[in-house]
């Protein structure tokens, strides 16, 4: 049967998420590894495992002819990506589809159109999308001039290949607008991502992140599966997210879900996919971008729905039916605290070695990870090594439950943002839901979070 061996071309917690549903599905998996991680869980977990050079991304998990040779070696019938690393190359994309094998997610020239920010921007206003006033094309410094003259301060000047902010500048009048800063701009994004063309759009007022996650199949039906709040941010980078948003009523679920469906149809997106937005001060919502893999932060949309977003994307991609008719409404309440190897305070990276791991048993507490005493975090990697999601049902319980659990987990021999995340979650805002993207950086630039224990 086609589909019934599956690559995972990633690491970590995600890899051995990804091995457990391919288990459950009666699915036989093939886990990769570099010298770092020869002895980590995922590769323990999985069916087989290849070994695919040092470990530099750049020789093993980045590495396109070595991820190729072992699809082949392997015989591997499909590969998912997971996220990060290559889940977002076209070009690895479309050398899995020219190998004959599945490729779990959307189709490679979808990918290869989405990833420009000003295509995306594009195909957003021409199915009647609002976009955050700005580019829609790659532009010059003249034409950042007279763009910063029409709309005014403050501006984002961006790479149209970027993501995650980086590389992202921020203009907050004439006096910055200078060549060099556009040059510097230019650079950087060719550094990063490999071409150094720039967009520019309006910053918004105290803006919330807000996406909505959806699944396409291949006979055109598009579903929704719920909304995420990801506002919780350190320099653009993701924290602690939730479903569904404090901010999102029943009948802007509605208005929301309707406009990521619509830009899934327009780009003829299949596979899971989210739209992200940003939402201003006055509560209009702007389409931002859309991702084109699983998103670290799936679980609380697990968890609000009892779907299995791994299984919806196997299932779409080997062609079985989905188990779905309508759009999904949450029940209940979910948030996931990203746990990172790094200093609470500093936020340097912390690698080193688990020499202790424990958590408490708790029914409404999953735990997505891939440690073990023995285990070495690596400096090679993303910090990121677990995600702790809770479920209530309610917002505050959803809160309580994770906080206890976070108190009483024990993962010793490195150093872990946890004492972070527990302090930011007491605070009178967030228990409030009264947030923003900014609100973090701010927070930290007046003092920190008072009530932090280490």
């Amino acid at each position: 049967m086609a589909g019934e061996k599956v690559l995972i071309a990633n690491r970590g917690e995600i890899a051995v998420r990804i091995i457990k549903t391919c288990r459950k599905m009666g699915l036989k998996t093939v886990a990769v590894y570099s010298d770092a991680d020869r002895n980590s869980p995922h590769v323990k977990l999985a069916d087989e495992s290849y070994h695919l050079g040092p470990s530099n991304p750049l020789k093993s998990y980045l590495n396109i002819p070595k991820l190729c040779e072992a699809m082949e070696k392997t015989r591997a019938d499909a590969v998912h990506p997971g996220y990060g690393f290559l889940a977002e190359n076209s070009d690895f994309a479309k050398a899995v589809e020219s190998l004959g094998l599945i490729w779990v997610g959307p189709p490679s020239k979808v990918m290869a159109g989405l990833s420009s920010k000003t295509y995306s921007r594009k195909m957003a206003r021409e199915a009647g999308i609002p976009i955050i006033p700005g580019s829609t094309e790659p532009i010059t410094y003249g034409e950042l001039k007279r763009i910063a003259s029409e709309l005014g301060y403050p501006l984002l000047l961006k790479p149209d290949r970027g993501g995650g902010g980086k590389g992202t500048k921020l203009i907050t009048g004439e006096e910055m607008l200078t060549e060099e800063i556009f040059q510097s701009a230019a650079r950087e994004a060719e550094y990063g991502f490999g071409r150094p063309e720039l967009y520019v759009e309006r910053l918004l007022d105290r803006p919330r992140h807000i996406e909505v996650q959806i699944i396409a199949d291949g006979d055109g039906n598009v579903y929704a599966l719920g909304e995420r709040e990801c506002s919780i941010q350190r320099r653009y980078q993701k924290i602690i997210e939730e479903a569904p948003s404090p901010v999102v009523s029943k009948e802007i679920r509605q208005y929301i879900y309707d406009l990521a469906k619509r830009y899934a149809e327009k780009v003829g997106y299949v596979n899971a996919g989210t739209v992200e937005m940003l939402r201003d001060s006055s509560g209009k919502f702007y389409f931002l971008e859309m991702n084109k893999r699983i998103q670290v932060e799936h679980p609380v949309t697990e968890m609000t729905t009892g779907l299995d977003i791994v299984e919806l994307q196997l299932k779409v991609a080997l062609d079985r039916t989905l188990p779905l008719e309508n759009d999904q409404e949450p029940k209940g309440h979910s948030i996931e605290c990203r746990i990172y190897a790094e200093d609470p305070k500093t936020f340097f990276p912390s690698p080193g070695v688990i020499t202790d791991f424990a958590y408490p048993a708790h029914d409404h507490v999953r735990l997505d990870h891939a440690l073990e005493p023995g285990v070495t975090v690596s400096p090679f990697y993303d910090p990121l090594i677990a995600k702790a999601v809770s479920y209530g049902s309610e917002r505050t319980e959803a809160i309580n439950n994770i906080i206890h659990f976070l108190k009483n987990l024990k993962i010793n021999g490195i150093k872990t943002n946890i004492p972070f995340l527990i302090g930011v979650m007491v605070t009178p805002n967030f228990q409030k839901g009264d947030f923003y993207t900014g609100w973090i950086n701010e927070v930290l630039e007046n003092g920190g979070l008072p009530y932090m224990e280490t």
